[in-house]
């Protein structure tokens, strides 16, 4: 979000789009470590004590992610403000009042992405190994090609933002998102791994049109003096209410249906109630003013 007040007003959903790349990154690095341990242990040694030796090698990337927060300066929007004497005291209850409207259409748009992200990331897993009867490790590098590929596609969703708009490229993401789930599935179910990287690769793409723009797209749904709070409030209460359940909705509308057809029309249901919100959202149209 803060990304957005240092750039070029033409350039800004192409600037926001870097930070987004951190989320895949962070899949690579996570897959990799875990498709290591999974290759030299079995699978109750794995589950037994081997999957926490990457999560506490996870704390060295906490403490560069601090180091780099630390030296980051404020931008000059911010700085105007302060120097105004307009930064709010208790600003989370300042915006829930203010803005309450645009922390809820944030978080529904966000939902289309991140409820089919934690999909074909987390719930694949298990799916493809207690279902299908695949690899563990196999799926693993799978779904990290797949991140791979998001490396590329994210910065070329933010550009076509830019030239586009926001949220033309964001609606192509949610719909191409929400009707491919039916395909990945079908690909999955093939069993076929070349079928299921292409399957998974596409499905990406369609995610990062999404997500590519999405920091810009939040960030310009706020004015400056509550910019900061009210986009992390939208970006991050997704996670709680459609990032953390997805793969347990998904588990259990399987267990219901027995059918991948079930997750599938979830995965859409989430798309469209993203569309709504982006057609609902008031934004500043490529303006972070000082307000």
């Amino acid at each position: 979000m803060e990304a957005g007040e240092w750039a070029a007003p033409g350039r800004r959903g192409l600037t926001t789009s870097f930070p987004q790349m951190g989320s895949p990154l962070g899949l690579i690095l996570a897959n990799s470590a875990l498709a290591v341990m999974t290759s030299v242990q079995d699978e109750a040694a794995f589950l037994q004590w081997g999957w926490r030796l990457p999560f506490l090698a996870s704390f060295v990337l906490v403490g560069i992610g601090l180091y780099v927060r630390i030296g980051v300066l404020e931008s000059p929007v911010f700085a105007n403000i302060r120097a105004q004497g307009k930064i709010a005291r208790a600003p989370i209850a300042f915006v829930l009042r203010e803005n309450w409207r645009e922390v809820a259409l944030t978080t529904l748009l966000r939902s289309g992405q991140l409820a089919p992200y934690y999909i074909t990331t987390t719930f694949i897993l298990s799916y493809g190994t207690e279902v299908l009867g695949l690899n563990r490790a196999t799926l693993l590098n799978s779904v990290s090609i797949r991140a791979v590929a998001a490396l590329a596609v994210i910065p070329i969703a933010g550009y076509l933002s830019d030239r586009f708009g926001r949220k033309r490229v964001v609606a192509v993401g949610c719909v191409g998102t929400g009707l491919w789930m039916f395909a990945l599935f079908g690909l999955m179910n093939t069993k076929i791994v070349g079928l299921i990287i292409l399957g998974l690769v596409v499905d990406g793409v369609f995610q990062d049109l999404q997500y590519g723009p999405q920091a810009a797209v939040i960030a310009e749904s706020f004015p400056a003096s509550r910019r900061y709070t009210g986009s992390g409030l939208g970006y991050h209460l997704a996670a709680i209410t459609a990032g953390g359940p997805a793969p347990l909705i998904a588990s259990y509308l399987f267990d219901a249906f027995h059918s991948s057809i079930a997750i599938a029309a979830f995965g859409l249901a989430t798309t469209l109630i993203s569309l709504v919100a982006l057609a609902a959202l008031r934004t500043s149209a490529g303006t972070l003013d000082n307000r």
